[in-house]
């Protein structure tokens, strides 16, 4: 029943889940409470109408685990990399056990010129549990790439619900009409941080925009 709900998730993003995903799924699924958060340093919040509208934060160095795709559909390439990710945590590693799951997942995009549309290659990224930072378990799928990412600092702002196009466009234009003209961020460059699993309908997501070095 479990994996019919995930095929049912996954045919709106139009994309088909292999049977060998039913391991996984199950996996995550039964560990779906114990979930580590990345470390950050939260270094101001900046409200609006009692709530805070956004948050600067500072992220420290770290191994991920990285995939690039670059399908039709924004939804399909972070689909079909997180599926790549999902067998690297569950087994498909060097240790040959399940390594925890961490929060949030990032998605880098990238603004075409105009600024109207996303390019189609998507970076994915899983952020290593604390006890795999020093030495990260080996991936056996040869398109998964642990990379030490630099520190990051990033402004945050939540939203909720699905990640297409549309709704990631939206959002960032929505973050820079309440930023106003500043040239402290990137322009080109975004993040898209997911902290629940695309089968939960209105979860909780963030726009980062990344802070020039």
């Amino acid at each position: 029943r479990l994996f019919a709900h995930w095929q049912a998730v996954a045919s709106t993003h139009r994309v088909n889940l292999p049977r060998d995903m039913a391991g996984p799924i199950a996996q995550m699924a039964r560990h779906s409470q114990a979930r580590e958060p990345v470390p950050y340093v939260s270094l101001s919040q900046h409200g609006k109408c009692e709530e805070a509208a956004y948050e600067e934060r500072r992220y420290p160095a770290g191994k991920w685990a990285c995939v690039t795709m670059g399908e039709p559909m924004y939804e399909q390439s972070i689909s079909m990399s997180f599926m790549k990710l999902m067998r690297y945590i569950c087994k498909e590693n060097s240790v040959g056990c399940y390594l925890g799951m961490t929060i949030p997942v990032l998605n880098e995009i990238h603004l075409t010129k105009e600024g109207t549309e996303l390019e189609r290659e998507v970076l994915t990224a899983y952020y290593l549990p604390g006890e795999f930072q020093q030495n990260p378990p080996v991936p056996m799928d040869p398109e998964i790439h642990i990379t030490e990412r630099a520190p990051l600092r990033v402004i945050t702002r939540v939203f909720y619900g699905m990640t297409t196009e549309e709704t990631i466009l939206r959002e960032i234009n929505l973050f820079w009409e309440l930023l106003g003209s500043t040239d402290m961020v990137l322009q080109e460059t975004y993040i898209v941080a997911s902290y629940e699993n695309p089968s939960i309908p209105q979860r909780r997501n963030e726009i980062w925009f990344i802070c020039r070095a």
